[in-house]
């Protein structure tokens, strides 16, 4: 078994889309007399800070140093995403408040444990924001240990390829969570780690484990990264570099829920790196932040004492 390395003295900046993820829980037994839908009697309201915000909470979490920078509205979602950030003495969040846009929701109904519905609110943050947090990015990357920039293709991380040539320019291993089929703008990237329907939808499909390996390795080649990682659902997770490729098999256990699981293993990556392990190291840990949360019911962290725990099974 692998001692942990020590988190608390890693240094993490993350820059992406950030999001208040809502949560109506209750219970239904009717069926609407207006419309052939559920009923749903809200019992209860819980909110966490999601996309971004959610990788640097479980960065806060692991007990490393987070700096959080993005873009949310001048309203009270806003407001509500800042004050759920900043119950993390270890989370700095540096977020700017752009009048012209709507913080930007994800609202799910769930009854019983089953998610009914799901509702965004979302609005483009303004160009004159976006320039003011470029110039942010530049004043915090002396400071940070690892970047990781979070796209979730909302219109926040408008200037990526800039963050990227910065950071590589700075000596700084730059972790991007990938979003759309155009990923000619993470070109020079450290660590990219798609998901595997992400990997589809820029690679295309494939038939066999020869022909997925074939596409990643081009990928990797194309965009001139150190390394991709693809998160495989069942499958684990496999890591491309120039001269290697490794297979990390996934921890056998219930799947509850795997929305923000992405995060939570960007995030291990980031800390373990900042804190001294190599990348193979790095992805195994990971993995097993990533079995523990698809454990929990929406966006979640991990705790460091948790991953520890699960290592001892």
């Amino acid at each position: 078994m692998t001692k942990l390395p020590k988190f608390e003295n890693a240094k993490v900046l993350v820059v992406g889309d950030v999001m208040l993820d809502r949560y109506w829980f209750g219970d239904v037994n009717r069926i609407s007399p207006e419309a052939p839908v559920p009923v749903l009697k809200v019992e209860r309201v819980d909110e966490r800070p999601g996309g971004a915000a959610n990788v640097a909470r479980n960065i806060a979490s692991l007990g490393a140093q987070a700096t959080l920078l993005s873009v949310v509205g001048d309203d009270e979602a806003g407001a509500c995403l800042e004050k759920l950030l900043n119950e993390h003495s270890n989370l700095n969040a540096l977020l700017h408040r752009d009048n012209s846009i709507s913080t930007i929701i994800k609202l799910r109904a769930i009854a019983r444990h089953q998610q009914l519905l799901r509702i965004d609110f979302e609005t483009p943050p303004s160009h004159e924001v976006l320039h003011a947090a470029l110039e942010d990015f530049r004043v915090q990357l002396p400071l940070a240990d690892v970047v990781i920039l979070s796209d979730y293709g909302k219109g926040g991380l408008t200037h990526i390829a800039d963050m990227i040539r910065a950071a590589r320019a700075a000596g700084k291993p730059v972790l991007v969570d990938p979003k759309g089929d155009d990923y000619a703008r993470y070109r020079g990237a450290t660590l990219l780690t798609p998901n595997r329907s992400e990997f589809r939808e820029v690679a295309g499909s494939w038939k066999t484990e020869a022909e997925f390996s074939t596409k990643a390795k081009h990928l990797r080649a194309e965009l001139q990264l150190d390394a991709l990682l693809v998160t495989r659902s069942e499958d684990g997770m496999s890591l491309y570099r120039a001269n290697e490729v490794l297979h990390e098999p996934t921890q056998t256990r219930e799947v509850f829920d795997v929305s923000g699981a992405g995060d939570t293993v960007i995030a291990t990556l980031a800390v373990m790196l900042a804190s001294g392990a190599d990348l193979p190291e790095a992805m195994r840990i990971a993995n097993r932040a990533a079995g523990i949360v698809v454990g929990k019911l929406g966006t979640a962290v991990v705790s460091r004492e948790e991953i520890i725990q699960d290592m001892k099974v």
